[in-house]
């Protein structure tokens, strides 16, 4: 992976994204599997905000058949199945409990009508290409039974429930990831730490390009384009203000918080829906040896830039989750990591957020005057392959071009192309015995798939690459690999989006300053810059006082 800003020859591109979370990540591979010519540009890292900040969860939206977005939710199922399909080695079937009470909102009921109707809508779940990928249909199970299985989940007024199975997408970053690689294969030219400044006008006024500065130069390069998507997520209206030459300020979208924290693994076998007094719903959900607990789903006014996790959020997701679950004990100092971040929503709806539709919205900005401009916003994780999809349309028809049928649903991302994972692990462990254990070969196998040979064989030529950075089994080789072959730049970069050393809590300072200094020979840091890059990371992964 190289950022092509580095040496641009003044080449001009059908598309330029900007954007390398999920959402541009997903357009600029179905673009350049299209044929068109692309360039993705990202201001920080690919998938650093919000495309990170996930539940972990590729899901159907079941909370959305409250608001009978039928549509939505049949369109999320088919995604899910998708990319089951797609990303075998990332996404992953798992069962959730759900407690069903005597009150309206929990109602029993309507718990069993919406599982009944989810299964309908699911009727393709098990059409996957890995036949060990199965999702049986929701099963009831009465009050006894479910305190026999989860004795920690609330029993007051609970009066039976059900099991239903969602998926799991292990490592959200190397998915996205995995979206940029894709593009890249198909002639895709991208570049992280790459912002645009400027945007570059015709003498009609229309959009033709953007000007880029180098995050770590300085250097500003003029990139010229047919169409410029505008893939910012959060920070879409920023991007929006930026082209509109009448000024202002006067584009706003509604930003939604969510965060998350992670505890020490509870009890309980199965992740777990849980409600708060208002009806919202959040789940507790085995992860990597720990806890994760989620989602919160508030107004955030404020510069996104700005934004970070509060003590307050946290303190209300750990009383929220203490009135649910447990003994009611879940104290702050119990927290080992948390990490939030902002949605975009489609701003149509009610006060608040939590009843936002997580629809998207396309954008032909001509009709504001900005041509040459499309904005994408709102959507969510799941659907972001066929977001893209319907952007392509758009841009075909803006462009000309005569309509050609999509592919990525067809095709495996780069990276996973693993027909059967349990034959494939079977294979890995054999041919790597000798150097690793079980548990180190199943951690890289699943983060790098297809690729995992090749983080594998530098641990076996090299035996200090084997040494393990952290609990779940990640080792040192993959380090390496992010910086060689995946543009990693940054120590932020290395543990938290390519080898997710920092997304279980803090590795202890060794581990990072091991890490700096395997990046500080591969990056030629000198000892000041790999003592800063340390000294930033312990920041990032302190909780707020």
């Amino acid at each position: 992976m190289k950022r092509f800003i580095e040496n641009h020859k003044g080449e001009t591109f059908d598309l330029i994204i900007v954007g390398g979370g999920i959402t541009g990540a997903a357009v600029a591979y179905d673009a350049a599997g299209r044929g068109f010519k692309v360039a993705l540009l990202e201001k920080k890292d690919y998938g650093w905000a919000t495309s990170a900040a996930t539940s972990k969860l590729i899901h159907g939206g079941l909370r959305y058949l409250q608001n009978l977005e039928l549509g939505l939710v049949r369109e999320s199922l088919r995604e899910r199945l998708i990319l089951e399909n797609i990303a075998p080695n990332l996404v992953y079937p798992i069962p959730f409990l759900v407690p069903g009470y005597s009150d309206v909102k929990r109602n029993k009921w309507l718990l069993r009508a919406g599982l009944t109707m989810y299964d309908i809508l699911s009727f393709d779940r098990n059409r996957t290409w890995d036949a060990g990928k199965h999702i049986p249909g929701h099963t009831w199970l009465s009050r006894s039974r479910i305190m026999a299985l989860e004795p920690e989940v609330r029993s007051q007024g609970m009066n039976g429930g059900s099991i239903y199975h969602d998926c799991q997408s292990l490592y959200p970053e190397r998915l996205t990831l995995a979206f940029i690689k894709s593009a890249i294969k198909h002639g895709a030219k991208t570049a992280n730490y790459a912002k645009v400044v400027h945007f570059l006008f015709s003498k009609d006024n229309g959009i033709e390009g953007v000007r880029v500065e180098d995050q770590f130069t300085g250097n500003q390069t003029d990139i010229k384009g047919s169409l410029v998507i505008n893939c910012g997520g959060p920070w879409a209206d920023i991007i929006l203000n930026l082209a509109d030459k009448t000024g202002g300020g006067k584009h706003h979208i509604k930003r939604s918080e969510g965060i998350h924290i992670l505890t020490k693994k509870f009890k309980t076998k199965h992740a777990v829906v849980m409600w708060t007094p208002s009806g919202r719903h959040f789940f507790t959900i085995p992860w990597r040896g720990c806890q994760l607990i989620g989602t919160t789903d508030t107004d955030y006014e404020g510069n996104p830039d700005e934004y970070k996790v509060s003590k307050k959020s946290i303190e209300g997701l750990i009383k929220d989750t203490n009135d649910s679950i447990g003994d009611g004990r879940l104290a702050y100092n119990d927290v080992i990591h948390a990490w939030g971040g902002l949605r975009p929503l489609v701003d149509d709806q009610t006060e608040g957020t939590y009843e936002s539709s997580r629809k998207y919205e396309i954008y032909d900005n001509s009709a504001d005057g900005m041509d040459g401009l499309i904005t994408v916003e709102g959507g969510k994780y799941t659907t972001s392959r066929h977001l893209a999809e319907t952007v392509l349309t758009m841009v075909e028809t803006k462009l000309g071009r005569a309509p050609k049928t999509p592919l990525t649903d067809k095709m495996f991302l780069t990276g996973c192309e693993i027909k059967d994972m349990a034959g494939f692990m079977t294979e890995l462990k054999t041919a790597y015995a000798k150097q690793l254990s079980p548990e180190n070969i199943e951690f890289v196998g699943r983060n790098y798939g297809t690729e995992s040979r090749k983080v594998l064989d530098l641990a076996r030529q090299h035996p200090e690459y084997r040494e393990i950075i952290c609990e779940d089994g990640q080792i040192l080789a993959s380090v390496i690999y992010a910086i060689r072959h995946e543009s990693a730049r940054t120590l932020e970069d290395i543990v938290m989006r390519r080898t997710g050393v920092g997304n279980i809590g803090h590795p202890g300072k060794d581990r990072l300053e091991k890490i700096a200094a395997a990046a500080q020979k591969e990056l030629g840091w000198d000892h000041e810059r790999s003592a800063e890059e340390v000294q930033r990371m312990e920041g990032l992964l302190r909780l707020p006082a």
